[in-house]
This record gives structure tokens, C-alpha cells and sequence, in this order.
């Protein structure tokens, strides 16, 4: 689990513990209209941990909504992101600027996900 650190100037709230109530109340000042898909996510991961017998879909979500606000929680990492994305839905998949715009978004969520999991 991550500890949280102290607030940087340039974040919108602490990161915040990996307990789906830290995570949702984190969701809800970062990205409020997204809170239906993380009830969700969550419903899901909950039935896949029953009918698995694992607690791995549970981890998986909070990793992925972790990582969903650790994105939107830094006003300039979501710039970068939302520009990669603007770059990847706009450019043709044949264009190099394309191919840099992925390339772009996916290391955005690399360091995200490295950010919440201390990997």
C-alpha cells in the first residue's frame, strides 16, 4: 500500500491510501463525473473476487483507480495526458505523430501507476 506523502503545490489533493473510500472521495475531487464507472468497476471487481476466490480483482481495481487519479490529481501530468490523447484520436494510425502520441499516453500512465504502486 502507498503511504501518502506530503502535498505538492502543483496537486489537486494528497495521493490518496489504496482503500476504495480513500479512492473514492479522491475520485470525487479530481474527476467527479467518472464516480458511476468507479461504483462500477467496483461492483464487478467485488463479483469476480467471489467467484474467483482471489482477492487479485480487487487489487487490480484499486491499482487502476490509483492510477486513474494519480493522473488527475497532477494538473500537469493530465495535460500531457489529455494532449497525448488529442494527438492518438486526431492523427491517422499510419502517421509517426500517432504512433508518439500512444507512446506518450502510455508512459504518462507508466509513471502514474509506478507512482502509486512503488514499483
Amino acid at each position: 500500500m502507498t503511504a501518502p506523502h506530503a502535498e505538492d503545490p502543483a496537486e489537486l489533493v494528497p495521493r490518496p491510501e489504496m482503500t476504495f473510500p480513500a479512492l473514492r472521495a479522491a475520485l470525487a475531487r479530481v474527476a467527479s463525473s467518472r464516480l458511476a464507472e468507479f461504483q462500477a468497476d467496483r461492483d464487478s471487481a467485488f463479483t469476480a473476487a467471489t467467484r474467483h476466490t482471489s482477492f487479485n480483482p480487487i487489487r487490480m481495481f484499486q491499482i487502476k483507480w490509483a492510477t486513474e487519479i494519480e493522473i488527475e490529481r497532477r494538473p500537469a501530468l493530465a495535460a500531457r495526458y489529455r494532449a497525448a490523447l488529442d494527438g492518438a484520436n486526431t492523427f491517422d494510425r499510419d502517421d509517426p505523430r500517432w504512433r508518439a502520441a500512444m507512446d506518450e499516453c502510455l508512459a504518462v500512465r507508466n509513471e502514474a501507476r509506478a507512482a502509486v504502486t512503488d514499483d
